[in-house]
């Protein structure tokens, strides 16, 4: 169990001194060292650095001292934690030396030691070190003055992370201003720390090897706690026999719980998603491995999905992630339906770690979007580096991405992935890279907006969060689009009192015509009873608290006889209206709708003698699902309150 420092937010590891690695046990399985504690920033997703990875981390310590020899052959991890993008914590030796993180600003990977990093590198740092006086007290937190420098050791820029010396005492630093300015200039360095050196523990040459070895015994005790997991499920929880799948997505989740799925059930069937927006070393691989393994594949195909509905919704956002639902969910949910049509119990990779949303998961869950599928978590308690472990045990061919300093894959364009991993998409594949480059600065340009929306991510987020609010304000930058395409709403009478009697409500929707008017007729026939006039382009609506009447043109009209019924069946009817022209034609909700009344046709049919309203469709719309995301930001797009 890991330990948490829950008042600082930290996380406890340990760390073996005698085998030079990170404990994920409770001793170490080579040498039977309980370790040594130490601590990181939570959550703690800690993993080790592989591949590529290892040399951008020794790298930026060579760029920064002139050398990286306190790394070189040393066993290196990694634990992501908050920031503008990239940002992870370095540890080596059993302590958090630094943080590596990519910065927006300059386009590069940038370092920052902290004090164990100091202690390490400050007897072999040829540049990038200063030596000060004429200051004593608490220094941590305060900024040198230029004439209090004594020594300056190479040539560095303002930002660079420095290693300052004070007596005996050592620390980090960062610069604010050039070297060659250092002396002239009132406020020349901050002080992040400063300390008499530590007596922390030098680590033997190290490996992903050691790494194994030393926590052999705790990645067998989990394993086998999931496999008993998943066949106590079969045994207890699947009276209908259902076949077992994995949901093989190329990733190391998806990976490990393959392995955990064949231990406990034989060789089950692999499910990918074929996005239309996959690495094609992902494509590839997932492919090679079914086939070495002698695994059945059934592959869902989104195709040109995602380009046929980017113009419509705009580009995916981390708080709009529609393009699951289009290119995900409707393929899986019809490959489900056609290959597996009683059900099937699914082993899939989802952690806690991953994100907040996964944070409550539990080992049985039902994706409500996929009606005939149960899905099992058996490493949902998993660390990265467990994860790691457990296939550098089993010897499992993973995805070479992750050589490629690649911390997670999925889609290519994925709001999710970071700066620093669009950058090496660039270099890797420069082709798919151009084509989302482009169509991102032409949606930014038709909207109004700054090229920084594009080159710095803002096109990640729907609504910003505070991070890169202050960092649009930092670079007096308006990030407020201005909508050219997507849906829009005027309201013009909010719900209130009717002369005729009751509450009405008046709203004006802009929203692009993709399809014929007799299709908001048949979504108002989910919610009510509906008729549609083609001569006038009317649609009528009629619910036991209120009616509607919704106009080619856009107006929506609405009565009720109290002021909650008006603002309910409004809500009710924009919602149709949206739905039935902003369609995917994804057919999640034919899926759901237990009454075989629902059919795509172009859009959504609904046969009015087998619907009963009941919502179940409405409930599994994407387009519904965000309906919040697709109105926001537009004046006038949320009814005000009465």
């Amino acid at each position: 169990m890991v330990q948490r420092n829950i008042a600082h937010g930290k996380e406890i590891r340990r760390w073996c001194d005698t085998c030079g690695t990170l404990l994920l046990g409770e001793s170490c399985s080579e040498c039977g060292s309980p370790g040594r504690e130490f601590e990181i920033n939570s959550p703690g997703d800690i993993r080790p650095c592989m591949g590529d990875s290892i040399g951008m981390v020794t790298g930026l310590f060579r760029e920064a001292f002139g050398t990286s020899s306190p790394l070189d052959g040393k066993a290196l991890f990694l634990n992501k934690v908050a920031g503008e993008d990239r940002t992870d914590e370095i540890v080596a030796h059993g302590a958090v030396l630094g943080i590596v993180r990519f910065d927006m600003r300059s386009d590069r990977m940038v370092l920052e030691i902290r004090q164990p990093g100091a202690d390490l590198f400050a007897d072999v740092a040829v540049k990038n070190t200063i030596m000060f006086g004429r200051m004593s007290g608490h220094l941590k937190g305060k900024t040198i003055p230029g004439e209090n420098i004594a020594d300056v050791r190479g040539e560095f820029s303002a930002g660079d992370t420095l290693i300052i010396r004070k007596g005996q005492k050592v620390g980090p630093g960062i610069a604010l201003a050039d070297s060659t300015d250092l002396r002239s200039v009132e406020r020349a360095v901050k002080i992040r720390d400063l300390n008499a050196p530590s007596d922390l523990p030098r680590s033997p040459d190290s490996d992903l090897g050691a790494f194994v070895r030393s926590n052999r015994d705790h990645v067998r005790r989990i394993g086998r706690r999931a496999v008993r997991e998943i066949r106590r499920f079969m045994d207890e929880g699947n009276p209908k026999g259902l076949p077992v799948t994995v949901s093989f997505s190329g990733g190391k989740d998806s990976l490990a719980a393959y392995a955990l799925a064949r231990e406990a059930v034989g060789s089950p069937d692999l499910l990918y998603i074929d996005t239309g927006l996959e690495f094609p070393e992902t494509v590839e691989y997932v492919r090679r491995f079914a086939e070495s393994h002698g695994n059945r594949l059934h592959v869902a195909e989104a195709g040109d999905a995602f380009w046929q509905n980017v113009g419509t919704f705009g580009p995916p956002a981390k708080d709009f992630r529609w393009c699951c639902k289009v290119c995900k969910l409707g393929p899986m949910t019809d490959m489900i339906s056609r290959r597996f049509p009683k059900g099937t119990v699914t082993v899939e990779g989802n952690r806690w770690l991953e994100s907040y949303a996964r944070s409550g998961i539990g080992f049985v869950t039902k994706n409500p979007f996929v009606p005939n599928q149960v899905n099992l978590n058996p490493i949902r308690s998993w660390c990265a580096a467990d994860v790691w472990a457990y296939i550098l045990y089993h010897g499992l061919e993973y995805n070479p991405l992750y050589d490629l300093d690649f911390e997670r894959i999925g889609c290519y364009l994925c709001p999710s992935c970071l700066s620093s991993e669009w950058r090496n998409t660039g270099r890797l594949h420069p082709d798919l890279y151009a084509r989302w480059e482009e169509h991102l600065h032409a949606y930014a340009a038709d909207r109004g907006l700054p090229p920084e929306f594009v080159d710095m991510g803002f096109w990640r987020w729907k609504v910003l969060p505070p991070k890169m609010v202050q960092l649009s304000e930092g670079l007096d930058l308006c990030m407020t689009p201005r909508d050219v395409h997507g849906p829009s709403m005027d309201v013009l009478k909010g719900a209130s009192p009717c002369t005729a009697g009751g509450y009405s409500m008046e709203a004006v929707v802009s929203v692009q015509r993709n399809r014929d008017f007799s299709y908001v007729e048949d979504a108002l026939r989910t919610v009510g009873d509906a008729k549609y006039s083609p001569d006038y382009e009317i649609a009528l609506l009629r619910t036991p608290v209120g009616r509607a009447k919704l106009f080619g043109g856009g107006q929506v009209s609405v009565t009720a006889q109290d002021q909650k019924g008006a603002r309910l069946v409004f809500e009710k009817a924009v919602k149709a209206l949206i739905r039935a022209e902003m369609c995917t034609e994804c057919g999640i909700c034919v899926k759901r709708c237990q009454r075989k009344a629902v059919r795509i046709a172009g859009g959504m049919r609904v046969d009015p003698d087998r619907c009963n309203s009941c919502g179940r469709c409405i409930q599994s719309c994407m387009v519904v699902h965000y309906y919040d995301k697709l109105m926001e930001s537009v004046p006038g797009g949320v009814p005000r309150k009465d």
